[in-house]
């Protein structure tokens, strides 16, 4: 499936109309249920495929955000071989207290993968912990960035955002 074809899909099946209040506070009349694309096997397998294309050059472990970056990076982990690292909201406190799980991930390239991003919150508190556990993380991959302020503030906390689609890409396609 192509890009375009995908994105047509995407909205098909997540793209939802109403009014809707997002993680960032920001309200919209727009939400993309990713609980729906993730869920359809086939359909996350095109989103890797594609998302395999635009993963940042020298990726070394997919490190996939509870909950919705957990699947893709699991789908994209398949596809290219890489190892993945399942990455908590906040690390446990029984058995092993991680917030992170899978293989070790000081030194080595690790790219945050992510579904939506609008402010970037998650993936930043993300970035932030992993950062301060001796891990080095710079670029972040995610379905589809909303256009708010996300990849300004990932930028200045030092992390190239690598999206599949834009909202504006999105838009342009369900009007087509």
């Amino acid at each position: 499936m192509d890009k375009q074809s995908l994105g047509r899909r995407l909205i098909d099946v997540a793209a939802l109309r109403g009014n809707f209040l997002l993680r960032s506070g920001v309200q919209s009349t727009t939400y993309f249920d990713k609980y729906q694309f993730e869920s359809d096997p086939q359909l996350l397998h095109e989103i890797a495929q594609q998302l395999q294309l635009i993963m940042p050059i020298g990726t070394e472990i997919l490190a996939g955000l509870e909950l919705g970056g957990i699947p893709l990076a699991v789908m994209l982990g398949q596809l290219t071989r890489m190892p993945v690292t399942f990455v908590r909201k906040k690390a446990k406190d029984y058995g092993t207290c991680r917030l992170a799980e899978g293989p070790a991930m000081q030194g080595k390239q690790v790219v945050l993968v992510e579904d939506v991003v609008t402010s970037g919150g998650a993936v930043r508190d993300a970035a932030t912990a992993l950062r301060a556990d001796g891990v080095s993380v710079a670029n972040v991959l995610c379905v589809i960035e909303r256009e708010g302020q996300g990849r300004e503030l990932l930028r200045q906390d030092g992390l190239e955002l690598f999206a599949l689609f834009s909202q504006a890409e999105l838009d342009r396609l369900s009007r087509d």
